[in-house]
């Protein structure tokens, strides 16, 4: 529909970005209002965050111009965004972490009010109680909980007076209450006459936070939606198709311990113990489900599974075979199926085909080899195979892999892992950056596996995607494990456990007098 134009706002006209031949953001208009929220919903790669690197002069447009109060700017920098009135509160956030809060508001401020240290803790301070942020100024960032650091960020903004708030992604990662004080934060900057743009992919908080909806796909605007708009209709306007967002589960069946581990601990390279004591057991037939703020020991835990990282001290057994020191051809071998969390590194071969990325784990095993030869008809046959079976949208299996998006990619690999036995399938943030229709299938397709009988692991800082596919949550916090619940548990008990409240205590908080859920373990 038609936007009016801002009266005393900031107006995208036309923006064009490029990169090469391929265009990232393709004639975007854009306004934001003084005194609303206006979320910028898409998924990973529609163009969002380019949008608004170019609005905050980190990128330069190759068309368009940027509007506020009816004039013209050119942006060649972030300083020149902030002194228009421009502040951006990043997802990765860019504080230096050892200095004070107070030193990361003067930093880049030479010459300005806030040079002298007194005068900035003095901001510091005046911010904190306005916003009600609490934050210490002489506290060192890296002693900062995440929450906090993220205060701090929002509080540089502030001190420059910004009147339009950028929040890109700010909610990845951040425990559920976290994210609650955030969006208060947000109403808080919104009825005090600040322009907000959040740009996100979830669709809950779209919908408890959004005065206005607009919605990117391949970096164009793709339409508007209001605020009451149900969960479905923004996932269609997303994806271009109407999608499922239920995951279809019948009640688990488990059956024996296919992975045990037990009081593992786990250095990080610099020495630091990022898994410290962690056991557990997931049965054939369920999904155990680690939950946790990203950062908590949960990368390293699903290295150590693979090989990938060898653990200072404990046991890992799979179907009473130990594995703790074992490769990873070796664990594989042993029928362990591994996603990894970042699979632009670690889940495929960029310049391979799709083929050839599809059978990377058995490249040397009949009928893909004869001999030290590749057997490409068995090795096309097969992909052809996966291509329709995993709904893998490529033109040519031959195509490289690097062709495909990032649903795509995954796609590719969970076919892999899954077109041979398992006894174990350790799946690492398997939803990241996939688009929602994606996310309808890998699901469909991780339930399927667990009712083959295979053990499935699945770390994920998702909570929906947790709830949704959990037989069990385990909970780390800084390396340990906080509890092991039922799936049921409501997300205010999972939250203050990924905060590091021991169980018995996230209920007495979370569910103020409720009856508790049934607390399966408690390693805290």
């Amino acid at each position: 529909m038609e936007q009016d134009t801002p009266v005393g706002g900031l107006e995208l006209r036309g923006i064009t970005k490029r990169f090469g031949s391929f265009t990232a953001v393709d004639q975007v208009d854009l306004d934001v209002r003084p005194g609303e929220i206006h979320c910028l919903l898409g998924e990973n790669g529609a163009g969002k965050s380019t949008l608004m690197n170019v609005l905050y002069g980190l990128l330069e447009p190759d068309d368009g111009e940027i509007v506020i109060d009816g004039a013209a700017h050119v942006f060649n920098n972030p300083r020149e965004a902030m002194a228009a009135g421009i502040g951006m509160v990043h997802q990765h956030f860019m504080l230096v972490d050892v200095f004070s809060v107070t030193e990361n508001l003067m930093l880049g401020r030479e010459g300005g009010a806030l040079l002298n240290a007194a005068s900035a803790r003095k901001r510091v301070l005046e911010l904190s109680s306005r916003y009600s942020m609490p934050v210490e100024p002489d506290a060192l960032i890296e002693d900062l909980p995440v929450g906090v650091q993220q205060r701090v960020e929002i509080l540089k903004a502030l001190a420059n007076d910004a009147r339009f708030l950028v929040f890109d992604e700010p909610t990845a990662v951040l425990t559920p209450q976290e994210i609650d004080d955030l969006m208060r934060v947000m109403q808080s900057l919104r009825d005090e006459g600040k322009g907000i743009v959040f740009i996100t992919h979830k669709l809950r908080e779209v919908r408890a936070i959004a005065d206005r909806i607009t919605v990117m796909r391949r970096g164009k605007i793709v339409g508007h939606a209001e605020p009451h708009s149900s969960e479905a209709d923004l996932a269609e306007l997303m994806v271009g198709r109407a999608v499922d967002l239920r995951v279809e589960k019948t009640p688990a069946h488990p059956g024996a311990t296919r992975l045990a581990v037990r009081d593992l601990r786990v250095a990080n390279p610099a020495g630091g113990i990022v898994v410290d004591g962690v056991s557990f057991e997931v049965a054939g037939g369920e999904i155990l489900c680690v939950a946790g703020v990203q950062g908590n020991g949960q990368s390293e835990l699903a290295d150590a599974m693979l090989g990938n990282v060898a653990p200072l001290s404990g046991e890992i057994v799979m179907d009473g075979v130990t594995l703790t020191k074992a490769s990873p051809r070796a664990t594989i071998d042993a029928g362990m199926g591994f996603v990894p969390e970042d699979r632009e590194v670690d889940g495929f071969v960029g310049n391979f085909t799709i083929a050839e990325n599809l059978i990377l784990n058995r490249a040397t095993d009949a009928p893909f080899a004869k001999g030290v030869a590749l057997n490409w008809g068995a090795i096309l046959a097969n992909a052809e195979e996966r291509k329709v079976e995993f709904d893998i949208r490529a033109q040519s299996v031959s195509d490289p892999i690097s062709s495909l998006s990032g649903g795509n990619k995954q796609k590719v690999i969970l076919a892999r892992e899954l077109s041979r036995p398992l006894a174990v399938l350790v799946a690492s943030q398997p939803t990241r950056g996939v688009d929602v229709g994606a996310i309808e299938f890998l699901h469909k397709r991780l339930v399927e596996e667990r009712d083959q009988g295979t053990a499935v692991l699945l770390v994920s800082t998702e909570l929906d995607e947790v709830e949704a596919l959990a037989d069990r949550v385990l909970v780390m916090y800084r390396g340990k494990v906080v509890g092991i619940v039922a799936p049921d548990t409501p997300r205010e008990v999972l939250g203050l456990m990924m905060a590091g409240v021991p169980f018995e205590e996230a209920t007495k908080v979370g569910q103020a007098g409720q009856a508790a859920p049934t607390k399966e373990e408690d390693h805290g």
